[in-house]
């Protein structure tokens, strides 16, 4: 299978692109020292609820001090928050190493439920890059994703995202965040490299001729697709000039796969192997693998084994893989890799917070993001009558080969996809304990509802930048547990599923997620539940959905009459003949 960029029109394989209005330059506000350098002098204990400390001011002093004291650095109990929280005082500022070792008194604590340094805030300071202004989908309150409300606490530091697509042309803007890549394409003419594969994973160009790519195809010029993907993530920011990343501090790694005329499987399914950290076959090995991949690519069909099989491999060595939904306004679950599992897939919304004209739709889509209109649904296709309300990011003026470095605003799906794999950067250098399922329940449970309308169906609504980082570093991280063996669905039968909890202390929550990834050709045969440890069976879906195929939900359950530990197990009975199916995966998230 050959597959294609996801920008542009839904009538076209490749971008529109639209002038570059040169912006006034913002002002900058003096930026405070990085977090991690400067002095602690508070530390903010929360104790679990059974805790005695959690109560009694007196216990908390004495715990207070006797760690302080096993620490060999002076801990005082200072005041009880609204929360419930202790805060304790160190005597005065230390550095953040003397700090650890106190904090990781408390954590070794089983009545501690976390321990965080008392942090500063200061008033956020706007990005001086020039373009900035023209970032609506980084800020705007009525369809941005709330991006600078996350700065203050991840930028991606330490992190490396993949990006899967045409390579990389030199920009300036994003040349400081690159780090080593590699060319996948085996074709050599489709590489326009002369070579094949190859660890120079420069964008050579995708141009082509009229009816070069298949009868009646049309002339395209180079996209240089990657370089502006790879700019909405981690362009370089507050350096005078051009966007700014959503993941600034993040690193980019370009790994080519489409060249002339689109990219095949079998170069994608390597490509996605590699940059996890896996082994191919005559290539050198990774030496810096990537924690988040992004594909704004795809091809229409189900989701391929292969396909399946690496994104399977990858997600298992703890990569999230984050995939643009498609640009033909049609059922995600019909376009590979949108319809594969353990993905996140991302469809597009446009300014007004509507879904985009040309995004795919449907139960697939995991979440939505900014993808911007560079033209109304009803405007000549490939006119660009609305650039404004692009996506802008960092590209190439070259028709062919590459000429000089610009910015300009594309639309689709591919300018989406960014936007989420960014965030899940934000996340990942965050809290870097993160698994794959943590980001994407993360992302998920965090997104606000889109401000416009989404007929089809946008997932869980339009990810929220700052809402999704402050849910994994505010709260205590809750133990989650998954099973992702697949166990066939035969024709009027019966099928369970194990998770075997073990660690969790007491019971299960009121609000236990129940994250369920189940492929079937008609999903109202289906009857799905939860049975717990002791044999009670929580319903979460039954017969309902008609021919809709798939189940791709999280459900919450009031398990809190059931002991946590034990083995839990999902089951599902198919009630009729003609359709069948797989449990693919399942969670639980305490």
């Amino acid at each position: 299978m050959s597959v294609t960029l996801l920008a542009g029109s839904a009538t076209a394989s490749v971008a529109v692109t639209a002038g570059n209005d040169p912006a006034a330059t913002l002002p900058a506000a003096a930026a405070p020292a990085s977090p991690a350098a400067a002095p602690v002098e508070n530390l903010i204990v929360g104790y679990k609820s059974s805790a005695s400390e959690a109560s009694s001011n007196a216990a908390a002093a004495d715990d207070a001090a006797a760690k302080g004291k096993k620490a060999g650095k002076k801990a005082k109990f200072d005041r009880r928050l609204g929360t419930g929280a202790a805060l304790v005082s160190l005597g005065g500022a230390v550095a953040p190493s003397d700090a650890a070792g106190v904090m990781a008194q408390f954590r070794a604590d089983p009545d501690v439920a976390y321990v965080e340094p008392d942090s500063r805030a200061y008033a956020m300071s706007t990005p001086d890059d020039t373009e900035y202004a023209k970032q609506w989908d980084l800020f705007e309150p009525t369809a941005g994703m709330n991006v600078p409300a996350a700065w203050d606490k991840t930028t991606g530091s330490g992190v490396t995202v993949a990006v899967i697509d045409t390579g990389y042309v030199t920009h300036s803007d994003v040349a400081p965040n690159i780090v080593a890549g590699y060319d996948f394409i085996s074709d050599s003419t489709a590489a326009r490299d002369g070579n094949g594969r190859d660890n120079n994973a420069a964008d050579q160009g995708d141009w082509s001729a009229a009816g070069e790519c298949g009868t009646g195809s049309k002339a395209s010029d180079s996209s240089w697709h990657g370089t502006h993907v790879a700019g909405t993530i981690a362009a370089a920011t507050n350096n005078g000039r051009g966007v700014a990343g959503i993941a600034y501090n993040a690193k980019i790694q370009p790994v080519r796969v489409l060249g002339k005329c689109g990219g095949a499987t079998s170069d994608i399914v390597d490509a996605i192997t590699w940059a996890s950290g896996g082994s191919v076959p005559g290539v050198p090995a990774n030496a810096t693998p990537a924690k988040v991949i992004n594909m704004s690519l795809g091809g229409s069909g189900t989701c391929s084994s292969s396909y399946q099989n690496a994104i399977n491999a990858a997600v298992g060595r703890g990569t999230t893989v984050v995939v643009a939904a498609g640009n033909s306004n049609a059922d995600a679950a019909n376009f590979t890799p949108a319809s594969c599992n353990n993905v996140i897939t991302v469809a597009a919304s446009n300014r007004t917070g509507d879904r985009s004209f040309y995004s795919n739709f449907g139960t697939r889509i995991d979440v939505t993001a900014p993808g911007g209109e560079t033209r109304r649904a009803t405007d000549t296709p490939g006119t660009v009558t609305t650039p404004e309300n692009g996506i802008l990011s960092s590209l190439n003026a070259g028709t062919t080969t590459p000429g000089a470095e610009i910015y300009k605003p594309y639309q689709g799906t591919s300018m989406a996809s960014p936007h989420v794999a960014g965030l899940a950067a934000l996340l990942v250098a965050a809290k870097p304990s993160l698994t794959p399922a943590d980001v994407k329940s993360a992302i998920k449970a965090s997104a606000r509802p889109l401000a416009g309308t989404c007929t089809g169906g946008c997932g869980a609504g339009l990810a929220d930048a700052a809402a999704a980082v402050n849910a994994v570093t505010s709260t205590p991280t809750t133990p989650s547990f998954q099973n992702t063996t697949d166990f066939a669905i035969g024709d009027n039968t019966t099928v369970e599923s194990p998770i075997t909890v073990s660690g969790v202390t007491g019971n299960a929550p009121a609000t236990l997620k129940v994250g369920v990834n189940i492929v079937h050709t008609y999903i109202g045969d289906l009857k799905v539940d939860l049975v717990a440890p002791d044999g009670t069976v929580y319903t979460l879906h039954n017969r309902a959905g008609g021919s809709t195929a798939n189940i791709n939900q999280t459900y919450t359950v009031d398990a809190s009459s059931e002991v946590a530990n034990g083995t839990w197990k999902l089951r599902v009975n198919d009630n009729a003949g003609g359709d069948t199916g797989k449990i693919d995966s399942w969670s639980l998230g305490f």
